[in-house]
C-alpha cells in the first residue's frame, strides 16, 4: 500500500507529494513542526503538542494554515488513508513559497502545511529491552531551542556522531559545561545524592511534551523533581540517566561515552517512571 501525505489541501501518494522549490522551509528552514504518537487511535498528549505548535508559530510570526478542528480532521484522515491505528504523525508548517528573499514574503502569502504518517514500534513491553547508549557533545544549535524549528542540522550531526560511536543519542552541553538536552530528547538524571533533576525551561531547551506529561504525573504523586541544571561531570557521576520524547517515552541511558551508567542496567527510578508512562500512553490515564 502506498503511503499517503497531506500537502496544502490534497491527499497524495508520498511519491507524488511535493512542495514548491521556493518554499521557505526548503530555502531557509523557515518553519516549525510537531511529532505526535498515535496509539490505538488516540493522539497521545495532543493538547500539549497543539499548544507547543501554536507557541512555535507565534514566536516566528508564522500564520497557522488551518484551525484546530481542521487540523485534527486532517490528522485523522491521514491516519485513515494510511490504515494505521498506531504510528507517528508529522506536522510541518512553513511560511509558504515566495521569491527567495531573506525578509518575510508579502502579507497573505499562504503557509505550507504538510502532514505525513509512518509506522512506529508499539510501546515497549519492558524497560529491560528499552534502554540506550549516549555520547556527550558541545551544543552548537541556535539561541532559541525552545522553538520547534525545522532547522535541525546540529541535531542531525549529533545523532550521526552517536550512531558512529555505537550509541543512539547525543546529549548536548553548553559553553559553561552544563547539560542542555539530547539531540531529540529531554534529559533527566538521578544525581549522586539521589535527587531527580532536569533542566528548567528556557530558550536553551525545547519544552518537551512528554517531559511535561511526565512532570505532571510526578506532581500528582508528590514525587519531587528539581528543575535545576547539571553539569557534564554531574551527568557522568549520575546514578541514573534517562531521556524522554514522543518516540522515546521514558528511555534509560545505561552507557554514556562508552562507560556504564550506574551498574549498566535501567535503574529503579527509571523503571518506576517507565511504568507511569506505560499507563499514560497505553491506557490514557495515570497509573495508581
Amino acid at each position: 500500500m502506498s503511503r499517503i501525505a497531506y500537502v496544502n489541501g490534497a491527499y497524495l501518494r508520498l511519491a507524488d507529494a511535493a512542495v514548491h522549490v521556493e518554499d521557505r522551509g526548503f530555502q531557509f528552514a523557515d518553519g516549525v513542526y510537531e511529532v505526535v504518537y498515535r496509539h490505538a487511535g488516540r493522539l497521545v498528549d495532543m493538547d500539549l503538542h497543539l499548544a507547543r505548535l501554536a507557541r512555535s508559530l507565534g514566536e516566528l510570526a508564522l500564520t497557522a494554515p488551518v484551525g484546530r478542528p481542521a487540523l485534527l480532521a486532517i490528522l485523522a484522515e491521514v491516519a485513515r488513508r494510511n490504515r494505521l491505528h498506531s504510528g507517528l504523525l508529522y506536522i510541518q508548517v512553513t511560511r509558504g513559497s515566495a521569491p527567495r528573499l531573506h525578509s518575510f514574503p508579502p502579507a497573505g502569502t499562504p503557509s505550507t502545511l504538510v502532514v505525513t504518517m509512518r509506522r512506529a514500534a508499539p510501546f515497549p513491553a519492558s524497560v529491560d529491552a528499552w534502554h540506550a547508549a549516549a555520547i556527550t557533545l558541545p551544543d552548537q544549535r541556535w539561541a532559541r531551542c525552545d522553538i520547534k524549528s525545522v532547522s535541525l542540522l546540529p541535531n542531525v550531526l549529533g545523532r550521526e556522531a552517536a550512531r558512529q560511536a555505537g550509541a543512539q543519542e547525543a546529549i548536548f552541553f553548553d559553553r559553561e559545561g552544563m547539560v542542555t538536552e539530547g539531540a531529540a530528547t529531554s534529559v533527566f538524571i538521578v544525581d549522586a545524592d539521589g535527587v531527580l533533576r532536569t533542566r528548567a525551561l528556557g530558550p536553551e531547551i525545547l519544552p518537551g511534551c512528554t517531559r511535561a506529561a511526565l512532570l505532571a504525573q510526578l506532581a500528582d504523586r508528590g514525587v519531587a523533581v528539581h528543575a535545576r541544571a547539571f553539569s557534564v561531570d554531574e551527568l557522568r557521576a549520575a546514578r541514573e540517566i534517562f531521556i524522554t520524547a514522543a518516540t522515546s517515552f521514558v528511555k534509560p541511558i545505561t552507557r554514556l561515552d562508552g562507560a556504564p551508567v550506574g551498574d549498566g542496567t535501567p535503574g529503579p527510578v527509571a523503571r518506576q517512571l517507565f511504568g507511569f508512562m506505560a499507563a499514560h500512553v497505553t491506557l490514557g490515564r495515570n497509573s495508581a
